[in-house]
């Protein structure tokens, strides 16, 4: 995120796009809440009716995978109305006429036309946003899960730079990460593109800097994605994974064509703490520890950098994950994993990192610290962009619309969109074993418009098919007015109605993202001679 959350509840305009907040980030949503009783304006964009639509001044369904356009009307009105901040525009950004003339397309008529959402109600949305004195952006899968997921986070970047709502309180363009501690994860270099807090593994002087401190030469050429090891297990160039604490199994797009690569392997370890779907095609298994089971730190969405404390010791045969990699790598011949604790790893990899440099376990032991954080005297960042961009001026991106990768036609008439729902998240290997959580949603449904199913014969809880280009899965029908008409909804996270069966490989060019928000598929009653 660019700012706090904190900081939400004081904004006078709030615009949620591609977030399920108050289901997949409750505690977001309560400050977003709260900004509401305060007299903001709240804006919600998104295919489905959505909780946190229910609050919301102006709610606009848009079609799938159409934000690009959508974000360009807008920024079409409030260029044509006057509303934007022109000596922000001049003083702290470049590329401005460039992105001017790129905008100029998409007057609101056009806009209607692709995006389904009314010329009338994009001039309300611009008005509302433009007009505010601190307006912020949410966002979340639901804008970065595209074919153009890179393009639509900086087209929203366009939007906030356009109206001068970036580097202030309250403002900003704000991710909401997918869980607990991904944004420490990134942070620290789980990217195959960098090392710690974003530093480039083909800049010289960076690679250099971390040679020297690790004592080994290091490559300069960029890693392969998730969805880049699947690509190379499949030409035979990738032999083994090592897969921590993910399942891609039951995450990943078109999940048939995922066990077949991971059956190619010659050697699958999984270190986990309970036994995915992932796991149990593992050749060799290892058991982790859970968040109650070690130290260390999580960063939340914010770049608040926060302390975990162990709570008990590890259960069984399980191992804090730094410790296990510690051994692993001792056992194959390096003689530097020596850390004798997780305090340890963060010391080193603060004095490598420019904007962890002032961050110590000291001064997070009981609040969290945001960076970058240069100097021990450093009180943190809690917003960024204060007085100029990293590089100085920010860009503008002149981005032209594109379609999804897959459309719907006769054959496949319908639009499929996936997400979460509150009770669970991602694929449930935690959220799945708590009966509580489990008694609330056992199980998975595909959400239709009530006109859709009347057409299609389909009645509330009957079982359907629902097939793509890829596969097919059976699953309870849920009629609801929440959904367009030719939009499905199914929730990611039940093995027994994996829609990762149906979804679609295509990915994004830059960030590699599979587009797991929009593919084309159909539903077919199931005839009572295929029940039994």
């Amino acid at each position: 995120m660019t700012n706090s959350t904190p900081e939400l509840e004081d904004a006078d305009c709030i615009l949620i796009t591609g977030s399920n907040t108050t289901e997949a980030h409750p505690l977001v949503a309560n400050r977003i809440l709260r900004a509401k009783e305060k007299g903001a304006k709240l804006i919600v964009i998104d295919p489905r009716k959505i909780q946190i639509a229910r609050y919301a001044d102006i709610f606009v369904r848009q079609r799938l995978g159409t934000d690009v356009a959508w974000i360009n009307g807008l920024i079409h009105i409030i260029l044509k109305e006057g509303w934007e901040d022109k000596e922000f525009i001049e003083s702290r950004t470049e590329g401005f006429e460039e992105l001017k003339e790129e905008v100029e397309k998409y007057p609101p008529e056009r806009v209607e036309e692709i995006t389904g959402i009314a010329s009338s109600d994009l001039r309300a949305i611009a008005a509302s946003y433009a007009k505010a004195e601190k307006a912020t952006i949410c966002y979340a899968m639901g804008i970065t899960q595209h074919t153009t997921g890179t393009e639509n986070v900086l087209s929203l970047a366009n939007l906030a730079m356009v109206t001068g709502n970036l580097g202030r309180l309250s403002t900003g363009v704000n991710p909401l990460r997918g869980q607990n501690n991904v944004q420490g994860a990134c942070d620290m270099g789980g990217l195959p593109n960098v090392y710690t807090a974003y530093q480039s593994v083909g800049d010289e002087g960076v690679a250099k800097k971390f040679e020297e401190a690790w004592k080994t030469p290091l490559s300069r050429n960029v890693g392969l994605t998730v969805t880049e090891m699947f690509q190379a297990i499949d030409e035979g160039k990738l032999k083994a994974l090592y897969i921590m604490g993910e399942n891609p199994a039951l995450s990943d797009p078109d999940i048939h064509h995922v066990e077949k690569a991971l059956g190619k392997l010659d050697l699958l370890v999984v270190q986990d703490i309970f036994l995915t779907e992932t796991a149990k095609m593992a050749h060799v298994v290892l058991p982790g520890a859970s968040f109650a089971e070690k130290d260390g730190t999580f960063s939340a969405t914010d770049r608040r950098v926060q302390r975990v404390r162990k709570a008990i010791e590890p259960l069984g045969e399980a191992r804090q994950d730094w410790k296990i990699i510690s051994e692993i790598a001792t056992r194959m011949g390096s003689r530097d994993f020596t850390h004798g604790s997780p305090e340890e790893i963060f010391e080193e990899m603060a004095r490598l990192t420019p904007s962890y440099l002032g961050i110590t376990y000291a001064r997070i032991d009981k609040d969290g610290i945001q960076w970058p954080c240069r100097t021990r005297q450093d009180p943190g960042t809690p917003f960024l962009h204060k007085e100029q961009f990293s590089k100085g001026k920010g860009s503008f991106f002149p981005i032209s619309f594109k379609e999804p990768a897959e459309q719907v036609d006769g054959e496949f008439p319908f639009g499929l969109t996936t997400g979460r729902m509150g009770f669970h998240y991602h694929t449930r290997t935690m959220t799945g074993v708590s009966p509580s959580l489990q008694k609330e949603a056992e199980e998975g449904y595909v959400e239709i418009n009530p006109f859709d199913a009347v057409k299609l014969g389909i009645e509330e809880g009957e079982p359907v098919k629902v097939i793509s280009r890829r596969g097919e899965i059976r699953i309870k029908a849920t009629l609801t007015f929440g959904i367009s008409r030719g939009v499905l909804f199914i929730p990611f996270h039940f093995v027994e109605s994996a829609v990762n069966v149906l979804t679609n490989t295509a990915f994004d060019p830059i960030a590699k993202i599979p587009e797991l928000k929009v593919c084309a598929v159909r539903v077919e009653k199931i005839e009572e001679r295929e029940m039994h």
